[in-house]
């Protein structure tokens, strides 16, 4: 369980980037972040593991109040955050492994990281999640040669490598192409089901939104302005977020895409047959 209570974020500025927002994030669910650029959604995932310093309020992870902790035991609290980046932040002259390793980084002696000299069980571990993410044929190759959907599945391995109690996946589409980034929306949010955990994904594509997460919270000016279902995400909330536009066209492309999803999953269960 994630509790974020009154969290603000302010800069010398004197701009609020954050101001009072409050929710929780029971186990096993996927929530959409929502909004306009500049509306708060990367400043919300880098307060909850201080990646940016909040200005006040409080973040719990299960038992943990993550804003209290001092130096040593907040490096041991974000090895319970699995995070996924935007521009995936890999080695690029590491191969896939080492990158999927590096998420052991936090739990090993420097000595073996340095000579990359992980304990066999990560490294078996790490063979079968590349296998979850479908790259284990990939797994001796640079990272500098994979495509970019390829390098986001090795930022979800390794993300995972490190047994995380939470995930934090700010923007894992915005370089993708359409059909490349509802694969990535669909690994996420499966493997998020699998294994009970809970999620937040910074998301400006409304429609993925609406077609995987469960949940939906939308931010505009540091404030939240919705929380709900995907479903409930009608015009009048999405003027709420974003102002006037006319927003008919997604809700006909949701039906659009309902109708290639159910499709999809025919194929597969026909394949599963064959």
């Amino acid at each position: 369980m994630l509790r974020v209570s009154s969290l603000s974020k302010r800069y010398r500025t004197g701009d609020h980037a954050l101001n009072g927002v409050s929710f929780e994030v029971p186990a096993g669910q996927v929530v959409g972040l929502i909004g306009p650029s500049g509306a708060g959604k990367s400043t919300l995932i880098r307060c909850i593991n201080r990646l940016v310093e909040p200005t006040s309020g409080q973040v719990q992870l299960n038992d943990t109040d993550i804003t209290q902790l001092g130096r040593g035991g907040l490096r041991r609290a974000r090895r319970r955050m699995g995070m996924i980046f935007q521009e995936y932040a890999l080695v690029e002259r590491l191969s896939v492994m080492e990158n999927v390793l590096s998420g052991r980084l936090g739990y090993v002696p420097f000595w073996r990281s340095f000579l990359r000299r992980f304990p066999q069980a990560d490294v078996d571990k790490a063979f079968t999640l590349l296998d979850r993410v479908g790259l284990t044929e990939q797994a001796d190759k640079r990272a500098s040669a994979l495509s970019g959907g390829q390098r986001q599945r090795v930022g979800i391995a390794r993300a995972l490598e490190q047994d995380p109690e939470l995930l934090l996946v700010d923007e894992p589409t915005a370089s993708l192409d359409p059909k490349t980034a509802r694969q990535i929306m669909r690994l996420i949010c499966e493997i998020c089901r699998e294994r009970t955990l809970p999620a937040i994904i910074s998301l400006h594509d409304v429609l993925l939104a609406k077609m995987f997460v469960d949940r939906i919270i939308g931010l505009r000016a540091g404030q939240i302005v919705f929380d709900g279902a995907p479903a409930a995400l009608n015009t009048a909330m999405l003027t709420e977020i974003y102002g006037e536009e006319d927003w008919t066209q997604i809700h006909d492309d949701k039906a659009e895409d309902d109708i290639d999803l159910d499709a999809h999953a025919r194929e597969e269960r026909m394949a599963g047959l064959a």
